[in-house]
């Protein structure tokens, strides 16, 4: 089985519609939609949901008897996820990072930690395969234990039905989401534009790409608006050993890629 993580760094470089055209012409795949934070790949390939499941992350703090409000809990919260009322304290679940200082400090002992719901996690059925997908709560926490869940249930689904091939659609960025999606891969694709933020991001998570010793390919989307920075994009990929399997030119529709079977198979 191998498995293919499409990138970017920055978003709105045409990341996800690489992926889908990936997902659309591929055989004998997966797809998985790593971007927990802002899914969209299932807009492009409108699947029919087959199941879900909660997804329980990290621990945090609630009350679960009377509170005196002495305030000890506040004070010792460096979050600032507590704050007084006039009977009792209020826990922010946002602010909350479960570390259970203010269970230590609560003389009455009425403060628990305790795992909530902070998102879902899906397998879908598409026209050109199945889609292992997930929401995360807006503002929770966890995003990469998430993407670990769905990838492992791809990976599982793959074993079960002999599947070759997993293409992961990643989040932009080089943060937990990325880093997740990255995670023993066979390769990444990154993707990327000719404007200095994109070549900035570009460069960014190349370096973090590097870190899992994988191979990157790089596709530079909408290539001919400024052919300065698409040199500039060949050049860095030249001097830094990188393929550069394709360009894209600016187009309302984007045609299909050539390049696909070449990181593939």
């Amino acid at each position: 089985m191998k498995q293919i993580t499409v990138i970017s760094g920055k978003g709105g470089t045409g990341k996800t519609t690489v992926a889908s055209n990936f997902v659309k012409m591929a055989n004998d795949h997966i797809a998985v939609d790593c971007d927990v934070d802002a899914a969209n790949l299932h807009i492009l390939l409108d699947p029919k949901r087959i199941s879900e499941e909660d997804f329980v992350g990290g621990p945090i703090a609630v009350l679960t008897g009377e509170c005196i409000n002495c305030g000890r809990c506040e004070e010792e919260c460096r979050f600032e996820a507590i704050s007084d009322s006039k009977s009792e304290i209020i826990i922010d679940p946002i602010r909350c990072e479960g570390c259970g200082v203010c269970i230590y400090v609560c003389p009455e002992d009425v403060l628990e930690l305790k795992s909530e719901k902070q998102g879902t996690n899906f397998v879908s059925r598409t026209e050109f395969c199945t889609l292992v997908h997930a929401r995360l709560i807006p503002g929770a926490e966890n995003s990469g234990l998430l993407i670990t869940r769905i990838r492992n249930k791809a990976e599982d689904i793959a074993n079960e039905e002999d599947i070759k091939l997993i293409i992961i659609d990643g989040a932009p960025g080089i943060g937990c989401p990325v880093i997740s999606s990255l995670n023993g891969v066979d390769a990444t694709l990154i993707v990327t534009e000719p404007t200095l933020s994109a070549i900035s991001d570009f460069k960014k998570v190349y370096e973090v790409a590097k870190i899992f010793d994988i191979k990157v390919f790089v596709c530079i989307n909408k290539y001919d608006l400024n052919q300065i920075n698409t040199r500039e994009i060949e050049d860095f990929c030249q001097n830094n050993d990188i393929e550069l399997i394709g360009k894209i030119p600016y187009d309302d529709q984007v045609s299909i890629f050539s390049f696909t079977e070449k990181i593939c198979y």
